[in-house]
C-alpha cells in the first residue's frame, strides 16, 4: 500500500480491473478513492451477469473510436465514489477530477438479482431502480497522475470484442499519459489467440 501511494505522490497513473476494484473499505477504500476515483465495496455495491448496453459515450481520449456496444459480463456497479457522488456525471470530488467513461441502467429485473455474491437482492440497488451506473471512469489527481476502474472483464472471452478491448486499450495509453490516436488503439485478436496458453481447468 505504501509503495502504490508512493507512486501515486509521484503522478504515476493507475488502473484496476474487475475484482482488483474491490478492497476492504477500512484497509484501502480511502487510498483507492484518491488514486482512481472509487472502489468496490461489499454489501454497497453489486455484481451480477448482465447485459448492458453502451450507447452514449463522453468526449474523452479513453472513448476515441469507440462504437456502441453490448457485452454479457458481471458487470459491478453502485460503487464507491469519492465523495460520495452517484458516479452519473463528471464532476469534481475530494480534489479528483472524475468522468464517467461506460455508463448504462440496469433493467429492474438486474437489481433484483441474483447478483453473483450475496445473490441479493439489496434494498438500497432496488431502490435506485431507473438509475444509470457507471462500470468505467477516469480521473485526474491534484499531483497531476490520472487513474481508472472498470468493472468488466470476468469472461476471457469477451476479450476478443473490438469495443470491450479497445476502451480498455485507449485507458491504458491514457493513464500512462501516451498519446491516444484519434481513431483509438487499433488491435486484433482472433479465437486462437485467445485460446492460447490458457491454465486447464480439468
Amino acid at each position: 500500500m505504501k509503495l502504490v501511494d508512493s507512486w501515486a505522490a509521484k503522478g504515476v497513473g493507475l488502473g484496476f480491473m474487475h475484482y482488483g476494484v474491490e478492497v476492504v473499505p477500512e484497509q484501502a477504500g480511502k487510498e483507492f478513492r484518491k488514486w482512481v476515483g472509487g472502489h468496490y465495496e461489499h454489501m454497497f455495491s453489486c455484481n451480477p451477469i448482465w447485459q448492458p448496453s453502451f450507447t452514449r459515450f463522453p468526449d474523452h481520449p479513453i472513448t476515441r473510436g469507440v462504437e456502441p456496444f453490448q457485452i454479457k459480463d458481471e458487470w459491478y456497479f453502485n460503487m464507491r465514489f469519492a465523495g460520495g457522488i452517484g458516479g452519473g456525471e463528471a464532476t469534481e470530488a475530494d480534489g479528483v477530477r472524475f468522468v464517467p467513461i461506460l455508463v448504462a441502467a440496469p433493467s429492474d429485473e438486474v437489481r433484483d438479482g441474483p447478483y453473483v455474491y450475496p445473490k441479493g437482492p439489496y434494498e438500497h440497488i432496488q431502490a435506485n431502480k431507473g438509475r444509470a451506473e457507471t462500470m468505467m471512469w477516469a480521473v485526474e489527481r491534484p499531483d497531476g497522475g490520472r487513474g481508472f476502474g472498470f468493472t468488466g472483464g470476468h469472461f476471457h472471452d469477451n476479450w476478443g470484442n473490438d469495443e470491450f478491448r479497445k476502451v480498455v486499450l485507449n485507458a491504458l495509453l491514457w493513464v500512462a499519459k501516451a498519446d491516444v490516436p484519434p481513431g483509438g488503439v487499433k488491435s486484433e485478436v482472433t479465437a486462437e489467440d485467445l485460446n492460447a496458453n490458457l491454465d486447464p481447468k480439468g
